[in-house]
């Protein structure tokens, strides 16, 4: 496949490694050759202030790698700790393409904005839609911690 772009980034905190997080990585790989994964860290997480438990840092990054294996995606990927919203994106030249969810997107923007006051070209971002659950209502974390959902999206109970 010839992929748009030689660098893609990504980020996430991938807890409860679910359907909508397959999306967006998919997605990634589709239009990079490598794709730049930044994965909260524990700190960061405590600062987003979630309303549920979050699993550390080790169980997420095994369960992030787990799936690239299993998808034959891990040589070209490349895990990065975050510890803030934009990582490597608002310095890295080599980066040419953000993809998003529609709830981070306002974030990318930002992103584009440092970038442009650094005097670096604005990265192309792609915004990917959030993955529905049965009910029609988005597939979270949120939502899996409650009980409501499963990591496909369907209904528990």
């Amino acid at each position: 496949m010839n992929r748009k772009f030689k660098v893609a980034a990504v980020g996430g905190t991938f807890d409860e490694f679910h359907k909508g997080h397959r999306s967006i990585l998919r997605k990634a790989f589709e239009v990079g050759e490598k794709v730049i994964i930044g994965l909260c860290t524990d700190d960061f997480v405590k600062r987003l202030n979630k309303p549920h438990v979050v699993d550390p840092y080790e169980v997420r990054l095994r369960n992030l790698k787990l799936f690239l294996k299993r998808n034959n995606l891990l040589e070209r990927a490349e895990i990065i700790p975050l510890n803030d919203p934009y990582g490597p994106t608002i310095n890295d030249e080599e980066v040419e393409v953000l993809v998003v969810s529609e709830e981070t997107a306002p974030t990318a923007y930002k992103i584009n904005e440092l970038r442009k006051r650094k005097g670096l070209k604005p990265l192309e971002i792609i915004v990917v839609n959030m993955v529905l659950a049965e009910d029609e209502k988005t597939i979270s974390t949120t939502r899996i911690r409650r009980g409501e959902i499963d990591r496909e999206g369907r209904l528990i109970g």
